[in-house]
């Protein structure tokens, strides 16, 4: 009796840790790293994040809020991987449910970048899942001929929720080598 309870539970933890699995990888980060003239910039996207839920969450009024940190990292022979540069962008939407208008705002390291009013839904979501061109460092930081890579770590706010209660963010990273 007492392993059939056991093996019920297992069961229904396996379950529900595929489950959890499975709804975390339809959103995917997509993250690319270049070096240009003298500065790491970095793009990505963030496929399917923009869902019915996100969308009812900016419909009632409730501000949304998208948060990247982007860290440019390198391996070292210890423990701890060394960061070389960080960057915070924030983007913002405040729907007015009167004027039916999205006011958006783009943050890096809590300096705004830029800002638009929008009607348009598909703007909206560009806005929220992509980012273009943010510079990271200079390249007089980093060592010729040595791997790097570009770890982001997404949230949204207002926080959904994982199938197991846990806050929902995303991450992903992107290896490059530099060579001057």
């Amino acid at each position: 009796m007492v392993k059939s309870v056991l093996r019920g539970i297992a069961g229904l933890a396996a379950v529900l840790v595929a489950t959890s699995v499975g709804l975390r990888a339809a959103e995917t980060l997509q993250i690319r790293p270049t070096v240009h003239e003298d500065q790491v910039i970095v793009s990505y996207e963030l496929d399917d994040a923009y869902t019915d839920t996100v969308r009812d969450a900016i419909a009632s009024g409730l501000r949304t809020t998208f948060t990247y940190e982007l860290e440019l990292r390198t391996k070292t022979s210890v423990w701890f991987d060394r960061v070389i540069a960080t960057a915070v962008v924030t983007v913002t939407d405040r729907f007015d449910n009167l004027t039916r208008r999205h006011s958006l705002t783009r943050t890096v390291d809590g300096r705004i970048v830029d800002e638009l009013v929008t009607e348009d839904d598909g703007v909206v979501r560009t806005w929220l899942t992509t980012g273009t061109r943010i510079p990271l460092c200079r390249t007089a930081e980093l060592d010729p001929a040595r791997d790097y890579y570009v770890r982001i770590t997404t949230r949204a706010r207002p926080a959904t929720t994982s199938l197991l209660g846990l806050p929902r963010s995303i991450s992903g990273q992107a290896r490059f080598t530099f060579v001057p």
